[in-house]
């Protein structure tokens, strides 16, 4: 009895673990049947057991496409069968993605978000008017509003003016414009407000010494 011991050491790789050892086992059997009618057969009987060991993937599309995808895969591309599919490659398995490009915007004021470089790529190019006025004073009031919460310390408006110049690339120019930007005070107040509500302990309703109740 203890030659028909098998170590894990001398059994094969587990290509797919989650179908466990016994159907590896099978599809390695598979491969060396002779017979091509008895090997496609095998193989159509193998692919019902993969299903039933997934019976939440049965609505999914292409459900069966990728069950002999992983057929092939768990034979390490050795068995030759005949498959309603088209029949995958080691090459394309091993098939490294492409580098998905990180997206840099403006990375000097970060705390500014990307909604504002959004805003400002998009008014930069319109028309002088009371329109672009009053939406780019709005911009340099949030930019205003994201400075301060970024750095507690105050802020002067030509700096909020100079970034926006630099991240309009020279579009919008607010140097010499006759209005000031919003007070830094009002801009946090409602902040300040919201933190002390949060903060602010609770009153206990309870009268008398203790919490005992009176009878």
């Amino acid at each position: 009895m203890t030659h028909a011991l098998e170590y894990n050491s001398e059994r094969s790789y587990l290509i797919i673990p989650e179908y466990g050892r016994h159907l590896q086992k099978m599809v390695e059997e598979a491969v060396e049947i002779e017979d091509d009618k008895e090997r496609n057969q095998v193989a159509k009987s193998i692919i019902a057991v993969m299903g039933n060991m997934q019976p939440h993937l049965r609505d999914v599309p292409d459900f069966q496409h990728k069950l002999w995808d992983q057929l092939f895969i768990i034979s390490d591309f050795k068995l030759d069968v005949e498959s309603p599919f088209p029949k995958p490659s080691r090459e394309m398995l091993e098939e490294r993605p492409e580098m998905l490009g990180y997206p840099q915007n403006f990375p000097k004021y970060r705390f500014y978000g990307n909604n504002i470089n959004r805003m400002i790529n998009e008014v930069k190019d319109w028309e002088e008017g009371p329109l672009k006025e009053g939406l780019v004073l709005t911009i340099a009031n949030h930019m205003k509003k994201s400075y301060l919460n970024w750095n507690r310390d105050a802020v002067e408006d030509d700096v909020i003016f100079e970034h926006l110049r630099e991240l309009s690339g020279g579009k919008i120019n607010l140097k010499n414009a006759d209005e000031d930007l919003s007070d830094a005070s009002s801009l946090v107040r409602n902040k300040k407000k919201h933190s002390s509500k949060n903060n602010h302990p609770k009153k206990s309703n309870r009268k008398g010494g203790g919490g005992r109740k009176r009878y």
